[in-house]
């Protein structure tokens, strides 16, 4: 009975989705308060009807209700319960559920908290996100609903793809979708602006908070899932430009991009058609994760499904959506104001720089991604886009962002003076050619490439640093008024420069890791030993345990350096007896901020005698990898706890701003 509750509330959030939208307009159409509020009634009530549905999915899956069909294929009585819950979102109809829950709590968020918006923006901005979550939600209801049953209902489940049974994993989705959908407000209120025909400061005051929050769970989850591939996956790397991977990282590529244009938009009143053209291709990279994702046109250990028939409508929804709100730009965008000019030397022209250079990168990310797709479809051909293409067209892309980045926050807005911030960053830059010139000199064996990039992230950081130098006037002013200036920086400027340094902390682990990793793989009896990065392990013993949904070999191998113990690790092997699938889950000794990264493979014989392959990998500062991306996150969270940013526009901004006609409504 609680399933067919929870069905029930899953059609109930569907018919408030569709009222949302009617209301909504019906207010933009007769300048109506109470219409208008009724509408932002319903976008509540439709979160509240998900959240009944995700919950009661939730439940099915704790109690191991296998009369649900989502819970029988992907659940299992021995199953450990983290996993049982994460498995509410383990599936393709899950997640799709969860993704309806993300769009319609952004969707009641957004209409409670945009009091401040013109009331004409607010109405189209709730009706878009209506009509989304109409879309999402009838997908979910007529052909991917969580909730169907089974009859007659199985004695056990078939469990979760072990891959998936992971704690990292486990949230990762959550704060994917958080990004990923959080991008739909934004989509929402550029539709809004653009029927309007106001793209102005105060819109783009409004977009950036929420692109803040759905770019720093992004990060968050982008994060997740690179050290869940890291350490569960036992391949020794944490990015391989896998299409589902890329999936995640264009919206984020684009979020970035809004990011720094809306800035202009607000400042300057300049790029107002691009912004409004970011805001429209950042959600449009989100749907098409989700086509990609669970269409079944990729093979990924991240896709979720295999169904073409599903996948066509994911794709049609595509269509739809992301070509109503580009056919719509390219109507009205003609007649949005060009806004303020500017000199070439300015803060405006580096972040159109930062901008074009982003797009750039998203554009050879996108055409590496679907090219293998497209070719594969026309002419019947597989073919594998990989590393070395990436390699050769995104990092030379970057690199040139990176190097422009510690410039832009130091340039005047208007007319910068480029000899001004050359003298602001030269002990920036020294530091950066420092560090470049040691590495390449002092870390064997050299590798021009690596040091180079140990010099962007030196530089990233140290112009980071430079920048707080620069607002508080340290060694120019007196050491109080220094202090004071610091104690009173804007959090949002402490966002920046968190996620600036952020970024410099990550490319000085990732030029580490993958410049000077080291890596070695040998067949161990008991008792063997092999040598990686200074370090002797030997394989003491091999012992089987019994897990909870699992049996497992694990071994027990001991480190050590110079003769002196270092740790002890136990990597496992481990067959998951529902599914019958075999993972490694790999040890990793921590030292210092490196890892020692150690896999048992398989059990062979070699003359007449048990021996196991071991796999054993130095990654020098890979801790970095994962922590510069947190900094990242906890800049884009410091900045939108930023008072100003977060109030979006004053009330009497808005009241200067609105029709007389509508301030009366």
């Amino acid at each position: 009975m609680l399933v067919e509750l929870g069905a029930f509330a899953l059609v109930l959030a569907l018919a408030f989705s569709t009222a949302q939208v009617g209301l909504s307009v019906a207010a933009r159409t007769r300048r109506s308060a109470p219409l208008a509020a009724a509408g932002e009634g319903a976008a509540v009530a439709a979160f509240l009807g998900v959240a009944v549905a995700f919950g009661v999915l939730i439940h099915a899956f704790v109690v191991s209700d296998f009369s649900v069909a989502n819970v029988a294929a992907n659940s299992h009585t021995a199953k450990p319960m983290l996993y049982k819950v994460a498995g509410a979102w383990g599936s393709h109809e899950g997640s799709i559920l969860l993704w309806c829950l993300a769009l319609t709590g952004y969707g009641a968020v957004a209409a409670v908290l945009s009091r401040s918006l013109p009331r004409g923006l607010r109405a189209l901005m709730v009706a878009t996100q209506g009509g989304l979550g109409v879309v999402f939600l009838a997908y979910t209801v007529f052909a991917s609903n969580p909730l169907a049953r089974l009859i007659p209902a199985p004695v056990e489940g078939r469990s979760l793809n072990p891959l998936l049974q992971d704690p990292a994993l486990a949230v990762h989705p959550p704060f994917l979708y958080a990004g990923y959908v959080g991008l739909s407000v934004v989509f929402s209120l550029a539709v809004a602006a653009l029927i309007e025909g106001r793209v102005d400061a105060a819109w783009a005051r409004w977009v950036r908070p929420w692109t803040l929050a759905a770019w720093s769970m992004l990060t968050i989850g982008i994060m997740l899932g690179s050290f869940w591939a890291y350490y569960e996956l036992g391949w020794g790397g944490w990015w391989f430009w896998d299409p589902v991977e890329n999936a995640s990282f264009m919206p984020w590529l684009v979020a970035a991009a809004l990011l720094h244009s809306a800035i202009v938009t607000e400042k300057r009143g300049a790029l107002a058609g691009w912004t409004v053209f970011l805001a429209l291709a950042a959600f449009s990279f989100s749907m098409l994760g989700a086509f990609l994702v669970r269409s079944g046109v990729l093979t990924s250990v991240h896709a979720f499904a295999v169904d073409p028939r599903r996948g066509v409508l994911l794709l049609i929804i595509l269509g739809v959506m992301s070509g109503a709100g580009f056919a719509l730009f390219a109507w009205r965008a003609p007649k949005l104001s060009p806004g303020g000019v500017f000199a070439p030397v300015s803060r405006e022209s580096a972040l159109v720089l930062n901008n074009i250079l982003l797009a750039a990168a998203t554009a050879t990310v996108l055409l590496g991604t679907l090219y293998p797709l497209i070719r594969e479809a026309m002419t019947g051909e597989s073919i594998s886009v990989g590393p070395p293409y990436f390699n050769l067209t995104f990092t030379p892309l970057m690199a040139a962002l990176l190097i422009l980045l510690p410039a832009g926050p130091l340039l005047a807005w208007k007319r910068g003076d480029a000899q001004g911030v050359i003298q602001r960053l030269w002990a920036a830059a020294l530091i950066a050619f420092g560090v470049g010139l040691a590495a390449y000199a002092l870390i064997s064996p050299r590798k021009a490439f690596a040091a180079a990039g140990l010099a962007l992230g030196a530089w990233l950081i140290a112009g980071a640093v430079a920048e707080v130098l620069e607002r508080t006037r340290a060694f120019r002013a007196p050491a109080a008024e220094s202090l004071r200036r610091l104690v009173r920086l804007p959090r949002g400027a402490w966002g920046m420069t968190l996620a600036h340094l952020g970024l410099g902390v990550f490319v000085l682990g990732a030029c580490f890791e993958t410049g000077w990793k080291q890596e070695t793989a040998e067949a161990l009896p008991v008792g063997g030993a092999l040598d990686v990065g200074g370090y002797h392990l030997v394989l003491e013993k091999v012992v089987g345990l019994e897990g909870a949904n699992y049996d497992a070999e694990r071994g027990l191998i001991r480190v050590t350096r110079d003769g002196r113990p270092v740790c002890e690790a136990q990597p496992e092997r481990r067959l998951f007896t529902a599914g019958g699938q075999t993972t490694s889950e790999v040890a990793l000794c921590y030292r210092g901020l490196s890892h020692l990264y150690i896999v048992l493979g398989e059990q062979r014989v070699s003359e007449g005698a048990p021996v196991w392959l071991v796999r054993a990998y130095w990654n020098p500062l890979a801790t970095l990898l994962f922590v510069g991306p947190v900094i990242m996150a906890l800049g884009g969270l410091v900045s939108l706890s930023d008072r100003r940013l977060r109030l979006g526009v004053a009330a009497r901004r808005r009241a200067q701003s609105e029709p007389p006609q509508e301030q009366a409504a």
